[in-house]
């Protein structure tokens, strides 16, 4: 059985979800389709690869994991296929798979030009219908990559921040916010092995603080900024009960900091 996973910013309920879905039935009926995420932000490539990164490895082996946040649409930028720790991804080559090759090099990168895989008229704002979708239909049917285009040398990154020990301290910054609008950052649970956990650990995001760093959301009441650790692996900053993404108007970005005293 076939998987094929949609990450758009195209919004929840789009109907150029629809359009895509449409595309990749017509070809290939039997293939199953997963909704990873259309609530990328308008753009957001950054956001994109964060999700990815978090989700794309929790599918079965040879997944192919269709990514359509591509704000350079219809200009030169390539579009790719590429085969990174046992994933099947077709995107554009725009960073957007920037972090999944952190975790694994890519073994096979391609580049989509080979117009019979792909709809027969192409929109020039529209790849995810007419090139991904269909290409991402015939690879379900057993299409070798090679068939779609040369080989493709490198793909485009995207420099990220780096969390740092610094003496005493951890600093890092946010990354972005959930879908709870809790505020993910770059710290990792490793960066913080061997320090307490209690009341001695002071978080400070922006003009913000609070004090030790819990195990769930609930140990605070409604209400509370906390810091904790999510399922990500990452340090969180929440509110309880609330988005800290519009309680707190922090952008990505912003420095994080763990001290202890």
């Amino acid at each position: 059985m076939s998987i094929i996973t949609l990450t758009t910013d195209f919004g929840v309920g789009s109907p150029y979800v629809a359009a895509m879905k449409g595309v990749i039935l017509s070809i290939n009926p039997k293939t199953t389709i997963v909704d990873l995420t259309h609530a990328i932000s308008p753009q957001d490539v950054r956001e994109g690869a964060i999700v990815l990164e978090e989700v794309a490895d929790r599918f079965p082996e040879g997944t192919i994991h269709v990514v359509v946040v591509d704000p350079g649409v219809g200009t030169r930028r390539a579009i790719v296929y590429a085969r990174i720790g046992g994933q099947q991804y077709i995107a554009p080559d725009n960073g957007v798979l920037s972090r999944v090759m952190r975790r694994a090099a890519p073994v096979e990168v391609v580049r989509l030009e080979n117009d019979a895989y792909w709809l027969p008229e192409v929109s020039a704002t529209f790849h995810g219908r007419d090139i991904m979708a269909p290409v991402a239909a015939h690879l379900s049917l057993g299409v070798a990559p090679r068939e779609l285009g040369p080989l493709h040398e490198s793909l485009g990154e995207i420099a990220w921040p780096v969390a740092v020990h610094r003496g005493d301290r951890v600093e890092g910054v946010v990354l972005r916010a959930d879908s709870f609008g809790n505020l993910v950052t770059n710290i990792t649970a490793d960066m913080l092995l061997g320090r307490p956990t209690d009341g001695r650990a002071c978080v400070v995001c922006h003009l913000y603080e609070t004090w030790g760093i819990y195990q769930t959301y609930g140990e605070q009441p409604r209400g509370t900024l906390i810091a904790l650790i999510g399922s990500n692996g990452a340090l969180e900053l929440a509110i309880v009960g609330e988005s800290a993404a519009e309680r707190l108007a922090l952008e990505p970005g912003t420095p994080v900091v763990v001290a202890w005293e």
